[in-house]
């Protein structure tokens, strides 16, 4: 039961991008809110705000990467200046340094989901190390591509 819980969680993570898939800003924003999810599920587990369970663990990776994956198609030209985006126009200005920094995160979430196993990391520490690359990258990214509020 609890193993289903979790897929269905990881499902929700990235059925809200599946909607949207006829607006790149729109299922851009989705993508971006499935790594908010598990960047938070995951930082909650390991600030100990979370009980650790590797099947969580596991599926938090597999969200991130799946989001790595997918995220650099939804940038299509024109779309910088759409309303309610906080994709910085430098995305289009520096194409070849916005893809250098999806290729990091995808090494990163890929690197992450290979080490992870079968079962998720063993243990929280196992998790720090496979998600913490993860969250620098998405730090780093976001000071050079994102708006900044």
């Amino acid at each position: 039961m609890k193993k289903f819980v979790l897929a269905a969680a990881a499902v929700l993570f990235v059925m809200p991008a599946v909607q949207a898939a006829d607006d790149p800003v729109a299922t851009r924003k989705a993508i971006m809110q499935s790594v908010a999810a598990s960047a938070g599920l995951s930082g909650g587990m390991m600030k100990g705000e979370i009980a650790y369970s590797p099947a969580a663990g596991k599926a938090a990776i597999a969200s991130l990467n799946a989001a790595a994956l997918s995220f650099g198609a939804f940038f299509p030209a024109g779309s910088e200046a759409a309303p309610g985006t906080t994709a910085s126009p430098k995305i289009w200005e520096d194409s070849a340094g916005f893809a250098a920094a999806l290729a990091k995160f995808s090494a990163a979430t890929g690197a992450a989901a290979q080490a992870s196993g079968k079962d998720g990391p063993a243990d929280v520490d196992a998790l720090k190390a496979a998600v913490g690359p993860i969250l620098a990258s998405c730090k780093s990214c976001h000071e050079v591509y994102r708006v900044q509020k």
